[in-house]
């Protein structure tokens, strides 16, 4: 009988804790392989820090996160490298490094992490920008290309060592409209021809409800909300509705702050000033 594979990701009563402030608080989901689940929310929710728990960046205080079947909590420096191999990560800023050209970016980790000769290494960096768009951009510098041209080589990086899973962090981010739509339809082209499983951290309803297959929405640390694109759009959750319409009034407030203002005027502490 053939062994069942793991799913991509497992998250189990998930707490994230920064001295008395609780950003996550016990979140429970899974992520299939396949498919591209956006976890989205507004500023505060908690969605930057899980993102960095899934990359094994830091630890949960409590709970359980599982990827490829492997507790990250059990993997020390070596294993976390190991798996981080298995994954790609699109950073917000692009995240290139500014002394090497768009090429030499992209043959970095193949360069670190394969012992693939030069020359191979070459026609892959040509064949992962080919997939972006961009080969005839090899040899500029980052300092050289747009935004968004920036945005698409470094999902090529990312792509370089072909991933199982693929985690994007606000990836239209600082884009214009049709640099943003371009990043979408490059994500979607991604998953159907390679499988890839995708997480993506995202406030952009707008991509969020054209790439997703599963949406979760994220409120003070917790997950309010969970379905495809139809389920949310349709759901009568007051909350739900503000965040997904941009309305100012509602259940999510202006403020993030928990605690009683003229409480915390009249609370002694040390002095700060």
């Amino acid at each position: 009988m053939k062994k069942e594979e793991p799913e991509p990701i497992v998250v189990t009563n998930l707490v994230k804790k920064f001295k008395d402030q609780t950003v996550l608080d016990g979140l429970n989901f899974q992520v299939n392989k396949g498919e591209i689940l956006v976890i989205m929310g507004g500023s505060g929710c908690g969605k930057s820090t899980l993102l960095r728990l899934l990359i094994g960046a830091m630890r949960p205080t409590s709970g359980r996160i599982e990827m490829l079947g492997t507790d990250l909590a059990l993997l020390d420096g070596e294993g976390l490298d190991a798996l981080r191999k298995k994954t790609g990560i699109l950073f917000q800023s692009g995240a290139l490094f500014n002394s090497l050209t768009v090429g030499e970016n992209i043959a970095l980790p193949l360069k670190e992490h394969t012992e693939l000769s030069a020359d191979v290494i070459g026609i892959m960096v040509k064949m992962k920008l080919e997939m972006v768009g961009l080969r005839d951009f090899e040899h500029l510098k980052p300092s050289e290309i747009s935004g968004g041209m920036k945005k698409r080589v470094g999902l090529a990086r990312a792509m370089a060592l072909d991933p199982q899973i693929m985690f994007y962090d606000e990836p239209s981010a600082g884009l214009d409209p049709i640099a943003s739509a371009m990043i979408d339809e490059l994500m979607m082209d991604l998953n159907k021809k390679t499988g890839v499983t995708s997480i993506v951290v995202t406030h952009d309803m707008g991509s969020a409800f054209k790439i997703a297959h599963r949406m979760i929405l994220l409120f003070r640390g917790r997950a309010v909300a969970e379905g495809t694109p139809a389920e949310i759009r349709a759901s009568a959750d007051p909350l739900v509705r503000q965040f997904v319409n941009g309305l100012p009034d509602g259940p999510i407030p202006l403020r993030v702050s928990r605690k009683d203002y003229a409480e915390d005027l009249l609370e002694p502490g040390p002095e700060r000033f």
